[in-house]
């Protein structure tokens, strides 16, 4: 079996779903807009730079999805498909994907950004198979904590 692996963002997208998802928090002012933006956009330069603190970017990060139930989450990630995802999807990558599906190649999407926000785009995109940041649940809700180890570095 052929595997092909891609990273997610700055690859099969031209962005980053992470950083992304934040920018829309603030859009919906589901999160104090100036903090969050200054915080987001920080530890964003943390990543570019090699210096993330993941721990403490998943802290902050994954706080505002223990805000809200799953069905408002879900509305609320169709809009962030809609206005941000959609629009940097890549021609290119969709392309590169057919070709290794014509081949009856495996695809697996490994990325360091969460399953609630990387699985609809894995999704819109075929790919079956996602190695993402697991979230811990408790009642069905999302608690802002991870699940198992960190899918970074």
């Amino acid at each position: 079996m052929a595997l092909a692996i891609f990273d997610l963002d700055n690859t099969l997208i031209a962005g980053d779903s992470d950083h992304l998802w934040g920018e829309f928090l603030v859009e919906k002012a589901l999160v104090d807009a100036d903090y969050f933006k200054a915080r987001n956009d920080a530890f964003y330069q943390d990543y570019v730079n090699g210096t993330l603190d993941m721990t403490a970017y998943l802290d902050f990060s994954l706080a505002p999805l223990a805000e809200h139930g799953k069905d408002k989450l879900n509305i609320l990630h169709e809009e962030f498909m809609a206005g941000y995802i959609q629009p940097i999807m890549l021609n290119k990558a969709r392309m590169l994907l057919n070709q290794h599906r014509a081949n009856d190649d495996t695809l697996l999407i490994i990325t360091a950004t969460n399953r609630f926000v990387t699985a609809p785009i894995a999704k819109a995109l075929g790919v079956d198979h996602l190695l993402a940041i697991e979230l811990e649940e408790k009642d069905g809700r999302y608690t802002g904590k991870v699940s198992g180890v960190p899918s970074y570095r």
